[in-house]
């Protein structure tokens, strides 16, 4: 659904279905509505275009920069909606949604809605690496854990379908009642340790992908120093590394209140009269970002316990005697991310951080 507005048809906005992945379609419309407008005003007008980041990507948005076309990405979740109970919700009302929204951001109303910065291709690409290990681990546990269920039913505990003797073991079990496994289990099992042995292949394959572009100085040279540079860190490994810079720490943020808000660690104050509560942090950010952060806070309080962030923690604890730990780490989580960037990006040492030995 393509929604428009047109200089010469006042407030009147018009709706025209283009099927998805038909981009000599959207082009040609565009060109069409240009027409329009030179037709009936006598003067060529720039067009502006907005869309919602989401499922499509940014490849709609490289092809309209293609055609000289000013195009934005909106971030929808942060466009003002009706708050009643049931409001209505057709692909019609969020296109006119979208332009009340965009006609606002170009008068420069304040706050009207979080435009999102579109990562180039590479930078989109760089991405895949760690987040198809991320799926692969799951698909891993989820697996293992389908094993160890069909096992369990026959009274068998213990088997651990990772070890590298697993076939072996398997042809060992016995069930609970000493009988051998019943032949279409047996063969059930056969085929999920097959589909775990392709997991774990391709594991090796994802990490060894992520150490060559770590090892690549000629090539991916920023990419290789960032890594290489919270690599150096105690307690930080290769995925962890690997995750901070590619989602996150390769970005150039204006300030620390962006990066914060990027990684959906800000806090969201509720204000009304005399009540006043937070409500924990927005989430509003990157969850892949955030969840990592939120690890290695736990992984820098174990292998930092010197660092300046990990004294401030101890005595943020003490003092509500023990408690709160847990709104504590999420503070840290937001601190430690805003010194990995100033360490990543300006060199700013983190106080009393230990580096790994050469």
């Amino acid at each position: 659904m393509v929604t428009s507005l047109l200089p010469c048809n006042g407030a009147k906005m018009s709706k025209r279905a283009v099927k998805a992945g038909d981009t000599a379609g959207l082009l040609d419309l565009v060109r069409q509505l240009k027409a329009t407008v030179r037709r009936r005003t006598g003067r060529d007008v720039p067009v502006i275009a907005i869309q919602e980041a989401g499922l499509d990507g940014f490849w709609i948005h490289r092809i309209l920069e293609l055609e000289d076309i000013e195009s934005h990405v909106v971030d929808a979740a942060s466009i003002a909606t009706s708050r009643r109970k049931r409001r209505a919700k057709t692909d019609k009302l969020d296109g006119e949604t979208l332009l009340r929204a965009l006609l606002a951001y170009k008068r420069g109303e304040p706050r009207v809605c979080a435009m999102v910065v579109p990562p180039s291709p590479d930078e989109e690409d760089r991405k895949r690496n760690s987040r198809e290990r991320r799926a692969l681990i799951a698909e891993r546990i989820k697996i293992v854990n389908r094993v160890k269920g069909l096992l369990f039913s026959q009274g068998v505990v213990g088997f651990e379908p990772l070890k590298r003797d697993r076939r072996i073991r398997l042809e060992e079990v016995r069930t609970g009642d000493g009988r051998e496994l019943p032949s279409h289990l047996k063969a059930e099992i056969v085929r999920a340790l097959d589909r775990i042995e392709l997991v774990l292949r391709q594991i090796k394959e994802v990490e060894a992908a992520r150490d060559e572009v770590a090892r690549n100085e000629c090539d991916l040279s920023k990419v290789a120093s960032g890594m290489s540079m919270l690599k150096q860190l105690r307690g930080v490994g290769a995925d962890f590394a690997e995750v901070l810079w590619s989602e996150g720490l390769y970005r150039e943020f204006a300030n620390r209140r962006q990066l914060a808000s990027y990684a959906g660690l800000t806090p969201t104050p509720w204000q009304s009269g005399s009540i006043s509560r937070e409500q924990g942090v927005s989430k509003a950010g990157n969850p892949r970002l955030r969840t990592v952060m939120v690890q290695l806070s736990w992984f820098w309080l174990l292998h930092q316990p010197r660092s300046a962030l990990a004294q401030w923690f101890q005595e943020r604890v003490a003092l509500d005697g023990g408690r709160r730990r847990k709104p504590a780490i999420i503070a840290l989580a937001r601190k430690l991310l805003i010194a990995l960037w100033k360490y990543v990006h300006h060199g700013a040492v983190i106080e009393g951080a230990v580096m790994k030995p050469a």
